[in-house]
């Protein structure tokens, strides 16, 4: 659309009026609460000039301390010098750009010198050809340099704006096709300048205009932001229309979206319908649900709502929607001091824990039963005295033995006896009865007789426990022969009768041991008397 004639303040002015502007500055706060959609980059057009980058922080500080990120201007299409660059303000703006990280810096460029001379469509047509043959790659290419020498590589070059419309040379409707080849051309320039960070907006005006803006669409790789030009005028009589109508703002967002692009919004504000707060309000919530990656408002008059006095309404809105919320002061409560109330210490009573005695239950006193002790007598070796037997000759008779006849058995009890030594005497032989079986009859112990009987009798034997009964035999005459003195007999113990207190039990030390000791025992003396208790009769 058409630009109002540009004023150049000098540079006195420009100087003087930037420290004012500045000053201001200091008093601008950045907001810490941002509404809705206030985090994408926001920035106004103020001037093209020093007057612009000094307007900025005063804008900002009007807004409430909200952060403008977003500086923006135009170059001077009425030579190629302009178009290339040589411009003083271009230092400026560079300045500024590099005082901060997160800002952006949009520079709007002329595709024609006499940009806004009004030239006939069929001229227009042959600057375009001349352009898509190269004719004017140089101009491009001196940009480059100087942006890159300014140390802003990074800028938004905003290339041929609103080349759908009447307006500029640089307009696409008299030769779509070779407008495209000339745009091309112009972006490989451009960045095959080493350094170069350049994003390219392609930005229609909304609307159909001339021609439908997606007929000079050059294509995605040349293109990295997808912008649109859009102030309150038609076509269109509501925001509605703005939003639906043919190469509207809702064809730009999905035009963007399905060539993966991000959008932008350069341009725009007020202008036919005079002061629109409702306008300003639904641009603004348009703005916050879409999030392009950058918008800036055309801030003179008629468009602007800052600079520009005869829209009130309109700024109130801007200025509402923008300015970050505050919280409102601070007022400190008043510390009131807790008196402290001393905790009253409660001894806690020492409760004794009760003793309760164990009861002492008696262990039962079972009476052990006192089993006595086996006395086993320790035999006194005795020395024999050596006794001389005198010799008496003995006319030994023929004894002939009378069949005996066993009586039963009768078991006498026995006192036993304790022995004591006897002198050996001579003793006459007696018959020598032969055993039938002598491994199954069980051995007499032998008991010392004290006197000899020169002449047996036979009579009824009384046989003891452990002699059997001796069968039958046939006397046979004995021819007496001397008996040597046998040695003292070691005493033997005697089975101990039934009920009776001196009980010997034999020992066996096995044959080889007993022939060394001879045969022992052991005698346990128990009464068992009808006194006792124990008596078993």
């Amino acid at each position: 659309m058409p630009r109002p004639r540009r004023r150049l303040a000098s540079t006195c002015i420009g100087t003087v009026t930037a420290g004012l502007l500045a000053t201001g500055a200091a008093l601008a706060t950045p907001g810490k609460d941002r509404p809705e959609g206030s985090d994408i980059a926001m920035g106004a057009y103020l001037d093209y000039g020093p007057p612009g980058v000094a307007g900025i922080p005063h804008l900002s500080s009007w807004l409430g301390g909200k952060d403008i990120r977003v500086g923006h201007t135009y170059l001077p299409g009425d030579r190629w010098a302009g178009i290339e660059g040589r411009v003083s303000f271009l230092e400026d703006w560079a300045d500024w750009r590099l005082a901060g990280d997160d800002r952006l810096f949009v520079l709007n460029v002329p595709m024609q010198e006499r940009n806004e001379d009004r030239v006939p469509d069929y001229q227009v047509a042959r600057l375009i050809r001349a352009g898509a043959q190269g004719r004017y790659d140089e101009h491009f290419r001196r940009l480059a340099e100087r942006l890159v020498e300014l140390g802003v590589p990074d800028t938004v070059i905003v290339l041929g704006w609103e080349m759908n419309g009447v307006t500029y040379t640089h307009r696409c409707a008299p030769d779509p096709e070779n407008w495209k080849v000339y745009w091309k051309r112009i972006v490989n320039t451009m960045r095959a300048v080493p350094g170069q960070e350049f994003r390219f907006d392609f930005a229609p005006n909304r609307g159909a205009d001339a021609i439908g803006w997606t007929k000079c669409y050059p294509g995605d790789d040349v293109v990295d932001v997808i912008g649109m030009d859009s102030y309150d005028q038609g076509p269109g009589q509501t925001f509605d229309d703005q939003i639906t109508q043919p190469y509207g703002l809702q064809q730009q967002v999905d035009f963007a979206k399905a060539h993966g692009k991000p959008i932008s919004y350069p341009e725009w504000g007020l202008f036919r319908r005079g002061d629109n707060p409702e306008y300003v309000r639904r641009m603004l919530k348009w703005i916050a649900q879409h999030k392009p990656l950058y918008h800036t408002i055309t801030d003179y008059c008629p468009h602007g709502v800052w600079q520009c006095k005869q829209n009130p309404e309109s700024s109130k809105a801007f200025r509402d929607a923008l300015t970050p919320e505050r919280p409102g002061p601070v007022v400190p409560t008043p510390v009131v001091p807790t008196p402290v109330v001393p905790t009253p210490v409660v001894p806690t009573p020492v409760v004794p824990t009760p003793v309760v005695p164990t009861p002492q239950v008696p262990t039962p006193q079972i009476p052990t039963p006192q089993i006595p002790t086996p006395q086993i007598p320790t035999p006194t070796p005795v020395a024999p005295t050596p006794v001389v037997p005198t010799p008496t000759p003995v006319v030994p008779t023929p004894q002939i033995p009378l069949p005996v006849t066993p009586s039963p058995l009768v078991p006498t009890p026995v006192t036993p006896v304790t022995p004591s030594p006897v002198a050996p005497s001579p003793v006459l032989p007696t018959p020598e009865v032969t055993d039938p079986d002598p491994d199954t009859d069980p051995v007499t112990t032998p008991t010392p007789t004290p006197t000899p009987k020169p002449t047996p009798k036979p009579s009824p034997a009384v046989p003891t426990p452990q002699v059997p009964a001796p069968s039958p035999v046939t006397p046979s005459p004995l021819t007496p022969k001397p008996v040597p003195t046998p040695p003292k007999p070691l005493p033997q113990p005697t089975p101990p009768p039934v009920n009776s207190k001196h009980w010997c039990v034999p020992l066996n030390f096995g044959e080889w041991l007993s022939k060394l000791v001879g045969n022992q025992s052991i005698c346990i003396k128990l009464d068992f008397g009808k006194e006792s208790g124990f008596w078993p009769f």
